[in-house]
């Protein structure tokens, strides 16, 4: 059994987790923190349920979901791992704050390890199976765990949306065509943990998602 712990970061209220099983091994997804205060909450839980980072996992390289890798570096010496087309096609941290308008100045951590989609990412007696979702960025990764049932979709699939796709490498074709081929095919019962916003089904995203 695995746990999964939540935390909303940052301007854009982003979903960090914290994935760990009873090894006490454990990967973060999407670190967003952004101040000492979000910090402290990642390396509190981390330090008080007695965790050891082994990844540290990006479903995208868009800023809202990276202002963490920073923290993470310097505090586990964990590089973050995300997928090539991401490093490549988008912008740079800075670029992208630039861009958005946002007053930030960010240290780019380099990503070490580039996914391609279809990797088995194991930390203790669980794993997550990689799996490409392009659209929303030309990258974007979901982390699917079959033992359990849950899915990490990042930006792709929220609860009764989409992701946007009007930002670097977007396409709604793509996208749409992804999610259908990538993560409808997952079992209904399949617990879904986005990006943003409140967790679903697969089975409640098939059945009422507007876009889908």
């Amino acid at each position: 059994m695995i746990t999964v712990q939540s935390f909303a970061f940052n301007y854009f209220s982003v979903n960090t987790y914290i994935v760990h099983d009873s090894t006490n091994e454990a990967v973060i997804i999407d670190c967003g923190c952004i101040n000492p205060q979000e910090e402290n909450a990642v390396s509190r839980y981390i330090e008080e349920n007695k965790l050891v980072l082994k990844h540290n996992l990006c479903t995208h390289l868009h800023l809202d979901h990276i202002l963490g890798n920073a923290f993470i570096y310097q505090t586990y010496g964990l590089s973050p791992e995300a997928h090539k087309a991401d490093v490549t096609a988008l912008p740079t941290a800075d670029e992208q704050a630039q861009r958005l308008g946002l007053p930030l100045k960010i240290k780019a951590i380099p990503i070490v390890k580039q996914l391609v989609g279809g990797e088995s990412i194991s930390f203790g007696h669980s794993e997550l199976t990689a799996l490409l979702v392009p659209g929303h960025s030309p990258g974007s990764l979901a982390f699917y765990n079959k033992k359990n049932g849950y899915l990490f979709s990042g930006d792709a699939l929220f609860a009764g949306s989409i992701g946007r796709t009007d930002l670097w490498g977007g396409n709604m074709d793509v996208l749409i065509a992804a999610i259908k081929d990538k993560l409808l095919t997952l079992p209904d019962e399949t617990i879904v943990y986005p990006g943003h916003g409140s967790e679903t089904t697969i089975f409640a995203e098939k059945r009422s998602n507007p876009f889908l």
